[in-house]
């Protein structure tokens, strides 16, 4: 991979956008790069969390423009290609935005598809589209309206300012700022206590919120019920509660192997 760098470990994979000297601008090769990547991904199951994050000091600016006008060559991307957001919201496992840096445009709509957003405090956003005369891509509209309210994500498309990471995490768009200096150790704790979960009740508490999307009250709890009833079959289940009486941690067999 020419774009992007990806490595796993100990549950957690980390998907690392890797164009430093252009603040990882995107080209359609790491749109293809990424997308491929998280397909493979989706299907893994020694890979229980993803964190997408960025090489040096920029998360995403969205498209390389300098790229796109220099006519540089570029790597035909299909339409599914464009289902990044969809691969990173949907995926089975649970996935972790580290935005160390400008975060906007294609980017943001990257960040936004995930299920947990963290960002270094210099970190600054914007949906950027208009000021290039472009209605968007990436899922924004759908995924942003989920997190701040329709009014406000209307406002941050149609009028694109620049803010910074105390006004998202104020509006409900990131959850947490880290200093710099311990941005890395923050991410790399955050994706631990998740990989140290019970795989399958990782799993399943994210369908839960997929469902929770496209489903009625009724139809969802009676989905819900279902697979609670299921899970406190598990023997994850009766150590979880053996662990619990006994204050010590879990070990979960699932986790093994």
């Amino acid at each position: 991979m020419e774009t992007i760098r990806f490595e796993a470990a100990d549950g957690i994979g980390t998907l690392t956008l890797n164009r430093p000297d252009r603040m990882n601008g995107m080209t359609t090769g790491m749109l293809v790069e990424t997308h491929d990547c998280l397909q493979d991904v989706a299907g893994r199951s020694d890979v229980r969390v993803v964190v997408l994050t960025g090489e040096g000091r920029g998360f995403c600016p969205g498209a390389d423009l300098k790229a796109r006008v220099a006519g540089e060559t570029a790597v035909p991307a299909e339409s599914h290609h464009y289902n990044v957001p969809v691969l990173l919201h949907d995926m089975p496992q649970v996935t972790v935005a580290a935005i160390n840096g400008a975060c906007a445009g294609a980017g943001l709509g990257w960040a936004l598809a995930c299920d947990l957003r963290f960002a270094t405090r210099p970190a600054t956003f914007s949906s950027a589209f208009l000021k290039v005369a472009v209605a968007g891509d990436m899922g924004g509209p759908w995924t942003l309206s989920r997190l701040v309210g329709a009014a406000k994500a209307r406002e941050l498309y149609f009028l694109p300012e620049k803010f910074h990471a105390d006004e998202a995490q104020a509006m409900g768009l990131i959850s947490r700022v880290f200093d710099d200096e311990v941005f890395r150790e923050e991410i790399s704790a955050v994706a631990k206590r998740l990989a140290s979960s019970s795989p399958g009740a990782l799993a399943t508490m994210k369908q839960n919120f997929l469902d929770a999307e496209r489903l009625d009250l009724a139809d969802y709890v009676a989905v819900e019920t279902k697979r609670h009833q299921e899970r406190m079959r598990h023997e994850d289940v009766a150590e979880a509660f053996a662990a619990f009486v006994e204050k010590r941690e879990p070990k979960f067999k699932s986790l093994e192997g």
